[in-house]
């Protein structure tokens, strides 16, 4: 049985470029990326080095402070660079992919083991990786317990894949990663989709449904956990996105890790957004020099959404978690007087000057200029406006500028990732790094505290 879960605050961007419904598949690429700093406060500890072949599912590296923690090859290759910044710090791990894919073997598992041999498998293959916590927004303590398990099916954000469209058929391996995610917790699976969607995670069995509403973001799983089961101090929850389920359902029930991804090519600079097949690590220029993305134009490719995704140069890789990559121009142009004129053609929560309330259902062609500077802190109301969470983020983002961790703990830092603050950093007035203040307080946070 399902519950609704209404949001009224937040903020719809609708933009143009859309991914279409339909599905191809990729050019192969020839190299693949695993980046480290995708798994945030992860110290990787090399184990395949220059030179070493691998198969799919083979240890690259394991985290430093746990050690059954591994991370592991998208593809089966050789690996040909290890690419290293200041201090010998390891930032990408490039395999030169293999014409004929081979597998690491393990082996069907069997669903009704207990949580100890399902943590186990899922450490030892590199499916662990795909199971993120709250606080921190960091990749799972395994010793830890969670409350309770959370999954977002329902994307909200612009441009974002749809869930429905790209988890049909995997009903299985869906049903097999959910059976074996709730041993895992005594708090249940939290699965969310939209009210109105035909979505594939509806029907599953041993999971709580909530068919949720609203302007973005309501499909963020920050949103979902503070409406079903907030986090408080010594408590711990999990996430895992859709799609991830997928691979780890697919290696449950074949033993394989399959690295798939079907993601969504979008914007405004693509002259025909629609869907790929393709693998977690691959080369972003298999997708977008071949589909509409005219080279050297001046545009940003970012591997993710337009509001939390990460610049990605064109010879650069799809990272780990990302299902949409999104191109849009770059806006590093200057608009003579733009401050003074009427504007039709931006979307504000404002009404002064800018008139994008009086037709809201247009699509926007927008770049990436943050049409403003840099400057302090402006009260005026509009964060409450299109922040949903019970937080007051105002106040938070001060907390973790000046560093007062009992000021952090006390207005609900536990519960909150960068994401959940994307939106009011696209409607500051003060053009505030919004997602890079709360990552870096987080990062305090599990300093000092752990």
């Amino acid at each position: 049985m399902s519950k609704d879960i209404r949001i009224k605050k937040g903020l719809d961007i609708k933009l143009v470029g859309e991914a279409e419904k339909a599905t191809e598949n990729a050019i192969i690429s020839n190299f693949y990326s695993v980046r480290p700093e995708d798994f945030h406060s992860i110290i990787p500890k090399l184990v395949a080095k220059e030179g070493t072949r691998v198969k799919a599912g083979e240890t690259l590296f394991y985290n430093k402070d746990i050690e059954a923690m591994k991370f592991v090859s998208p593809v089966s290759g050789e690996i040909t660079e290890v690419q290293r910044g200041p201090r010998r710090r390891i930032d990408a791990i490039k395999i030169t992919a293999d014409k004929e894919q081979s597998y690491v073997e393990h082996g069907k598992f069997d669903l009704s083991s207990d949580a100890d041999k399902v943590k186990a498998h899922l450490l030892e293959s590199g499916c662990w990786a795909f199971i993120k916590q709250r606080p921190y927004d960091v990749v799972a303590n395994p010793e830890n317990s969670p409350k309770a398990i959370f999954i977002s099916g329902y994307a909200s954000a612009p441009l974002a894949a749809d869930l429905d469209f790209t988890l049909k058929g995997k009903e299985v391996e869906l049903q097999a990663a959910v059976d074996a995610l709730a041993k895992l917790t005594d708090g249940g699976v939290h699965i969310s989709i939209g009210k109105n969607s035909d979505s594939p995670l509806a029907g599953l069995k041993n999971v709580s449904i909530y068919k949720v509403s609203g302007p973005h973001p309501s499909g963020n799983v920050g949103t979902l956990i503070n409406k079903v089961n907030p986090i408080n101090k010594g408590e711990v929850a999990w996430t895992v996105n859709a799609q991830d389920l997928v691979i780890i359902g697919e290696l449950l029930l074949t033993g394989k890790f399959n690295a798939e991804r079907v993601i969504a090519f979008a914007g405004s600079s693509v002259k025909k957004p629609r869907y790929f097949k393709t693998k977690i690590g691959a080369e972003v220029s298999t997708m977008i020099y071949d589909n509409g993305v005219e080279k050297g134009a001046n545009d940003r490719i970012i591997s993710g959404n337009v509001l939390s995704g990460k610049q990605v140069a064109p010879d650069g890789n799809l990272d780990y978690y990302s299902n949409v990559i999104t191109v849009i121009p770059e806006g590093d142009d200057y608009e003579f007087f733009g401050w003074n004129k009427p504007v039709f053609n931006k979307i504000s929560t404002s009404r002064a000057l800018t008139f994008s309330w009086l037709n809201p259902k247009k699509k926007y062609d927008l770049n990436t200029n943050t049409n403003g500077e840099h400057r302090a802190f402006v009260t005026t109301g509009t964060y409450e406006e299109v922040f949903p969470l019970d937080i007051y983020p105002m106040q938070i983002l001060k907390a973790c500028m000046y560093k007062d961790l009992d000021e952090m703990e006390a207005l609900g830092m536990y519960e909150v990732a960068p994401e959940d603050f994307a939106l009011t950093e696209f409607v500051c007035v003060s053009k505030q790094p919004h997602q890079k203040i709360i990552r870096e307080g987080l990062d305090l946070m599990l300093k000092e505290i752990g």
